[in-house]
């Protein structure tokens, strides 16, 4: 599979980090990011890096390739980590294992990744724990040996509860297993479960998406996670799209079902805090992703995975087998970085924090930025309440999230 990784600036051999970064370690939240790479099939929509048996080949059996042995690479990952940050290590406040489909890992292994994170960091006492799940790919047996391995949140990858939708999407769950693993997971112990969900996939009428949300909510999550669908070049979907077989999303589609999204949530009781993340309070917020939206530092482990850490961003080879190479000779995983300026950083945090529903701080704009706020209140895109102290977005700034921000940075 060809890299499609930026080319950036060479990373050290050991991966150590510049001191000025180093100087900043400790200074906001620290989470750890655990990709696990494998799937069983392919979903037509993703462009994430993952591989099926099928794809490893005859490396499948490598090292880091195979998923009897990619729970040892990761934790060679971690035990680097800690070298590299040495003894400004701060206590890890969260860790997340996303994919791919983490949970065909056995529960085990994925308990061995965490437990080599809090020997080397120290997990904070109420750290959040958080492993990503297929509804086909755990047992009530597994979700009892994740919570005992210490895992405190799980995030289910739903998407829909209407077949005909989990079809065009390539996703092979049984959409009525859903509410089985929930309640699971609330009886192995999970402190919070979570709902991933996709909309406008070709093919999909509001009905089907007001049925997917009634499904989800009759649950009972305490999160819930709802994305457009995008078409990501290079993917199945994008192809059949390309040969007309499928039709593009409609952006006017999209608004609808969002719309009916935060309404159906918010009678639930669900409230956004991100534009696209609604929780049913604050503790059920996932922090590991607040982390990622507010400019804190975390480190990302596994083939293909981006870390920052005090202004340095980093991402690792993308070949599990590549990756595992590396860490067996001594080697840093990494296959490039850039250093952010100041005002690299700046722009980053217009970009992610005025989708948060705190909003951004005004201080963070520019003399243009501040200029262009009013217009928008004007709008009806920014709450007039909040300013000139903070950009909180209203609903309908919610749906036009990039054209605020484009006005906010020209």
């Amino acid at each position: 599979m060809p890299s499609a990784l930026p080319d950036g600036d060479p990373v050290p051999v050991d991966g150590a980090l510049p001191e000025s970064a180093l100087a900043e370690v400790g200074r906001r939240p620290f989470g750890l990011y655990v990709h696990v790479p494998f799937c069983v099939v392919r979903c037509g929509y993703c462009d994430f890096n993952t591989y099926t048996a099928s794809e490893l080949g005859p490396v499948g059996s490598a090292p880091g390739a195979s998923r009897a042995t990619y729970a040892q690479a990761a934790v060679a990952e971690v035990r680097q980590a800690r070298r590299v940050l040495g003894d400004a290590a701060p206590t890890v406040s969260t860790v997340f294992l996303g994919g791919g489909t983490p949970t065909l890992l056995s529960p085990a292994d994925l308990g061995s990744i965490v437990a080599a994170i809090d020997e080397e960091f120290g997990l904070a006492p109420d750290a959040e724990v958080t492993t990503e799940a297929n509804p086909d790919s755990v047992s009530l047996r597994d979700l009892d040996g994740l919570r005992a391995a210490g895992f405190t949140r799980v995030s289910f990858g739903m998407q829909s509860a209407v077949e005909h939708v989990l079809a065009v999407l390539d996703r092979t769950h049984d959409p009525r297993r859903v509410p089985s693993v929930v309640e699971w997971a609330r009886a192995a112990g999970f402190e919070q479960v979570s709902l991933d969900l996709i909309y406008g996939t070709p093919g999909e009428s509001v009905a089907d998406w007001a049925t997917t949300l009634d499904a989800a909510l009759a649950c009972a999550p305490d999160h819930v996670s709802a994305y457009s669908l995008i078409v990501e070049e290079g993917t199945a979907l994008a192809r059949r799209v390309r040969r007309g077989e499928l039709p593009m999303p409609d952006e006017d589609d999209l608004a609808d079902k969002y719309l009916l999204a935060d309404e159906r949530l918010g009678a639930d009781g669900l409230a956004w805090y991100e534009v696209s993340n609604w929780a049913r309070d604050e503790q059920s917020r996932c922090r590991h992703n607040v982390l990622y939206w507010t400019g804190a530092d975390w480190w990302g482990v596994g083939p293909g995975a981006h870390s920052h850490v005090g202004g340095v961003r980093w991402w690792n080879v993308k070949h599990p087998a590549a990756y595992a190479d590396r860490l067996a000779a001594g080697r840093s995983p990494a296959h490039a970085r850039e250093v952010l300026d100041a005002e690299d950083r700046r722009v980053e945090r217009v970009l992610l924090e005025v989708r948060l529903r705190e909003g951004l701080a005004a201080d963070v704009l520019d003399a243009t930025g501040r200029a262009a706020v009013p217009g928008l209140v004007d709008r009806g895109l920014v709450e007039p309440g909040p300013w000139p102290d903070r950009v909180v977005l209203t609903r309908r700034g919610r749906l036009l999230a990039d054209a605020v921000v484009r006005d906010l940075l020209p």
